[in-house]
């Protein structure tokens, strides 16, 4: 893990400390994941060769890149999973994927404000919306 990786999950992991806030975290966060994948799958953005390229396929190759210079095995992990979260993405309803998002964000903030008693670490840094899955696939495989 990079040095720099370790000390964003440093900083993340102290929002984070709580049994109950983590347990809410590794259900939410790939929830959230998931329905943001579903809702972007709903933006067309070009064609090639039959394939219909829309903004969740824009966003995993941004977020993967970013999360290769972080470590390149936890990268080359996310990659796959969230392949398989925009595939099926592409399947889910926007209506659907909106719901989710926001069940997602209502288990995400019961975590903080009931288990954690401390505001969300992105309140403070945005990169955090994009450590949060990392840390829960980093957490998921004994990585972290």
């Amino acid at each position: 893990m990079s040095p720099a990786l370790r000390s964003l999950f440093t900083d993340y992991s102290r929002f984070h400390a709580t049994a109950g806030n983590q347990a809410c975290h590794m259900f939410a966060i790939p929830l959230i994941v998931f329905s943001v994948f579903a809702m972007l799958a709903h933006v067309a953005l070009f064609e090639v060769s039959g394939f219909v390229v829309t903004a969740a396929e824009l966003v995993l190759v941004g977020s993967v890149l970013y999360y290769l210079t972080l470590d390149a095995p936890l990268g080359a992990l996310m990659l796959v999973f969230s392949a398989l979260l925009v595939a099926a993405g592409r399947q889910t309803p926007f209506l659907v994927g909106l719901g989710l998002f926001l069940f997602g964000w209502i288990i995400q903030f019961v975590g903080h404000y009931v288990y954690e008693k401390k505001s969300p670490a992105f309140y403070r840094n945005l990169v955090h919306l994009l450590v949060g899955p990392l840390w829960v696939l980093a957490k998921a495989t004994g990585r972290s």
